[in-house]
């Protein structure tokens, strides 16, 4: 079947199998390496993107669905070489270790802080619940989101 879709603001009509997932759209046929699977069920948030502006989990959406809509991959929040504030404050408050978790945790943020610029603690730790991480113990996680939200202002 035949989709249409614009992906980190670049335009694609592409012919999918209908049992094709985004994730495996995403990841394998345009090569958004950010987007990663983890348990295939929509349990770990590895796999989240952006659609349309919500923060959704691509391994448990048929491409087909995305058809017509508008998709943010981690690879889209560069702007002219620089690090979107999200990223910078990962990095700057060692939330990032094995990085697998990450791309999918920023993105939850990203949907967070585009409604809300100012998040309190809970409404931060409620953004990132569908999102696993093994490494951190999401401390440095929530202090970063807290640095992001104050840097975006």
């Amino acid at each position: 079947m035949l989709i249409s879709l614009t992906v980190n603001d670049r335009r694609y009509s592409l012919e999918v199998d209908p049992s094709m997932r985004l994730v495996d759209l995403l990841r394998d046929v345009l090569g958004f390496t950010s987007v990663k699977e983890g348990c295939s069920e929509g349990e770990c948030g590895a796999c989240t993107v952006l659609l349309d502006g919500r923060a959704v989990t691509s391994c448990t959406i048929m491409a087909f669905q995305a058809d017509g809509s508008e998709i943010l991959t981690v690879e889209g929040l560069e702007s002219l070489g620089e690090l979107e504030p999200i990223e910078k404050a990962f990095i700057e408050n060692d939330a990032v270790q094995c990085g697998f978790c990450t791309p999918g945790m920023i993105m939850s943020v990203r949907a967070l802080l585009s409604k809300n610029r100012k998040p309190s603690e809970e409404e931060a730790k409620r953004a990132i619940e569908g999102n696993l991480c093994r490494c951190t113990g999401y401390v440095p996680i929530i202090r970063a989101i807290m640095d992001a939200a104050e840097r975006m202002g």
